[in-house]
């Protein structure tokens, strides 16, 4: 079994295809190594993947029409896990066309490239912020989700409706991942555990938005994996109701699940947390509101956990601590 792994060389596709290839299967990951954050870290990244026999790579823009026929004709695979986007909030505020390009054109091109081979299973990734405007919460795969705050979070949207249109035209088996604040070693430059510990490190201040007045689910990485893992195994068939997104949903083999931990934590407690793992001090610069943000963020994994018998459940404490460990790691950021 082959499994292709779009994004391979980013934080959620290496965690994953690391997980896949100890566990003895092959991965084919394909990354375009896009500059919007640090290169270096996606080459490290994949120099430990490139350790594993099982691993290939090709350097490939999902937006580019032909690299990716190209890639589907040589190669075969059993299970797609779309990982590759450009991904960030506010970055979609600065430049959009960007996000039409890789989360709306790519995602078409791998579509169809999984039509195409007719795969046993495409899952994508979708993201939490697609609950843009909901404020009841928890949120759950069937809360109405048509209000996007964010240019991000519509194409993510879209690719939703996209995958469930190809699974109910071609039989294509397709299960989208909301993820919610996805944290954890290795974790992506641009997002706020890694800016938070390099600013506290450095003895910057920390920019810290709404004056701290957020909350959010997050969901450490191994967790993550772990439900991606399971739900690989197991494809949605036609006509099952149990995880289908909407009623409408069950005539196709789609559904769409919550990948988060179910419990809430207080922005200035996921603060207080990495002032402890890292023992320094936070400087806080309070500031308002940013566009586009989301005052709190809950996941339902009611259905995640009734499909797999699994539910994240890492503490913030331990994987905070553990993202810090690699931090001094990989940067040799000595403690005080």
């Amino acid at each position: 079994m082959t499994v292709l792994v779009t994004g391979a060389a980013g934080f959620i596709g290496f965690s994953l295809a690391a997980r896949l290839l100890r566990d003895g299967a092959n991965v084919f990951g394909i990354d375009n190594l896009c500059p919007y954050y640090d290169v270096a870290l996606k080459e490290s990244r994949l120099a430990l993947l490139r350790r594993y026999p099982g691993f290939r790579f090709a350097l490939v823009d999902i937006a580019e029409r032909g690299a990716v026929e190209s890639l589907f004709e040589r190669e075969r695979f059993d299970t797609i896990v779309h990982l590759a986007a450009q991904v960030g909030v506010r970055y979609s505020l600065e430049q959009p066309l960007s996000y039409v390009d890789s989360n709306l054109v790519g995602f078409a091109h791998v579509l169809e490239g999984a039509r195409a081979q007719r795969v046993r299973h495409l899952l994508f990734a979708s993201s939490s912020s697609v609950y843009g405007a909901n404020r009841k919460l928890p949120f759950s795969e069937s809360d109405n989700v048509d209000h996007p705050i964010t240019l991000y979070a519509a194409t993510k949207k879209a690719n939703e409706l996209t995958a469930h249109s190809y699974a109910h035209l071609f039989g294509l088996p397709c299960t989208g991942l909301r993820f919610f604040t996805v944290y954890g070693p290795w974790v992506r430059p641009d997002m706020a555990l890694f800016k938070f510990a390099r600013a506290i490190v450095a003895g910057e201040e920390l920019p810290v938005y709404n004056e701290g007045r957020m909350v959010r689910d997050f969901t450490y990485i191994d967790d993550v994996v772990e439900a991606v893992v399971r739900l690989m195994a197991i494809p949605p068939a036609a006509g099952r109701d149990d995880a289908a997104a909407v009623p409408e949903a069950t005539a196709a083999p789609y559904r769409i699940f919550n990948i988060g931990n179910g419990r809430t934590v207080e922005l200035m407690h996921y603060i207080r947390t990495l002032e402890r793992c890292l023992g320094r001090p936070a400087r806080l610069q309070l500031l308002p509101m940013q566009p586009g943000d989301m005052v709190a963020t809950l996941a339902d994994v009611t259905r995640l956990e009734r499909a797999i018998a699994y539910r994240p459940a890492t503490a913030v404490e331990d994987g905070v601590g553990r993202f810090v460990e690699w931090y001094r790691a990989y940067y040799r950021t000595a403690p005080p």
